[in-house]
């Protein structure tokens, strides 16, 4: 019985130690969404896009919208008459900006450079909330582990307790069986446990590609955002739809903007001489096309781009609406979480101190060995619900902390 009261005494403290860690400031989590984004397939797309929309902002800045061509040709009559003639042609011809396109197309880049940029951020933090869940995940995992281990070894003990007590005549063969169901159920229990630790283990694994940490620690809240425009300045989702919304706006000029193809201003240089007697003859010359403006199509490019454009901002309602909500809930179930571990906590201490007064009343002979069973099992039960209040509280802080938009 004495190592039954040691291994009850080591059970409280390691709930001592298990609340002490709940005050431990958060480690760790920030490094492994960096490690979880350097192993994201579209991190390196991103980076892509990033390029993209840095060279449309150059050819946006150029001094003509295309790059111009140069052309050489040559004429004679070698091959009918053969009197000498001969015509050599250069011609440089350059496109041209239309009035007010080039100005269009240096915003729409710029805008398109800040979606990659609000889109990257966007996808950290959505990376954030997966990587959060798992964490918890792994938390909570790990702490049933540690109860069920408790609970096994404590079992363990009270049935060489309880085998020796039988040897001696003092306990029935029944109480033995029932201590030795005990451990096969905690020794079960424990192996259950187990499996879920590894695989929550292999679920953070494959999101940061790297082992999981030792110890988990919670986060600190999320200053909550005061104004709605402060929200949308600072939300990575309300960001990236703002930003979209203009680049589909910006898209929305340009197609307005180009009414036609782009002109084009060519200099013609040609050297020429009619026959063998005559000698070369240069001339320069200038050529503007001015391609013609199809109302058609002038009217399928604006439509596509207001369609996006008004898709984009339906979109950024939505996101704003989702935020909200989700802000909300997350608020709540902080609150409730809250409220929860504060009962958890009274309630493991009445099963606590229930514990202790049957131990020993059992190592006296005033109880038997089913009703210690039942209230040992009472202790586990409310000790498995602190610990999942526990780590419930510090997900509901993460989630909040998502919904308001903050990486670790």
């Amino acid at each position: 019985m004495g190592r039954a009261l040691v291994c009850a005494v080591a059970l409280l403290l390691g709930q001592a130690a298990l609340a002490a860690d709940a005050g431990k400031p958060a480690s760790g989590l920030a490094s492994a969404l960096a490690q979880a984004w350097r192993l994201h397939p579209q991190a390196a797309a991103l980076d892509a896009r990033d390029a993209e929309a840095q060279a449309a902002r150059e050819i946006a800045g150029g001094l003509t919208p295309e790059p111009g061509a140069i052309s050489i040709g040559s004429r004679n009559d070698r091959w009918n008459r053969d009197r000498g003639q001969q015509e050599y042609e250069v011609e440089l011809a350059t496109p041209l900006w239309l009035p007010g396109q080039r100005a269009a197309r240096e915003d729409a880049a710029m805008s398109q450079v800040d979606e990659v940029a609000a889109k990257r951020i966007a996808l950290r933090w959505e990376l954030a909330g997966e990587l959060r869940e798992a964490w918890w995940a792994l938390a909570a995992a790990r702490n049933v582990r540690a109860l069920a281990a408790r609970r096994a070894e404590t079992a363990r003990a009270l049935e060489s307790d309880v085998r020796r007590r039988y040897r001696a005549g003092d306990l029935s063969r029944i109480d033995g069986n029932l201590a030795q169901s005990e451990v096969l159920a905690a020794e079960a229990e424990l192996i259950e446990a187990e499996a879920n630790r590894l695989q929550a283990e292999q679920v953070l694994r494959t999101l940061t590609g790297a082992s999981a940490p030792v110890e988990i620690g919670e986060e600190a809240p999320a200053p909550m955002a005061v104004q709605p425009a402060d929200a949308a300045a600072t939300h990575p989702l309300l960001a990236a739809a703002a930003a979209a919304s203009r680049s589909a706006r910006a898209r929305t000029t340009v197609a307005a903007e180009s009414r036609r193809a782009a002109p084009e201003l060519a200099l013609r240089a040609v050297r020429e001489r009619g026959d063998f007697a005559e000698p070369y003859a240069n001339s320069i010359g200038v050529r503007l096309k001015i391609p013609f403006s199809s109302g058609a199509l002038v009217r399928r490019d604006t439509a596509a781009a207001q369609a996006e454009a008004s898709q984009a901002d339906a979109e950024m309602l939505r996101a704003r609406t989702r935020v909200e909500l989700e802000t909300e809930r997350a608020q709540r179930a902080l609150a409730a979480a809250g409220r929860q571990l504060a009962m958890a906590e009274e309630r493991r201490a009445l099963a606590a101190d229930n514990l202790r007064l049957a131990e020993k009343a059992f190592a006296l002979g005033e109880s038997d060995l089913s009703a210690l069973l039942r209230i040992r099992a009472a202790a586990f039960d409310a000790e498995s619900f602190y610990d999942r209040q526990r780590v419930a509280r510090a997900a509901a802080i993460s989630r909040l902390n998502q919904a308001l938009g903050a990486l670790p």
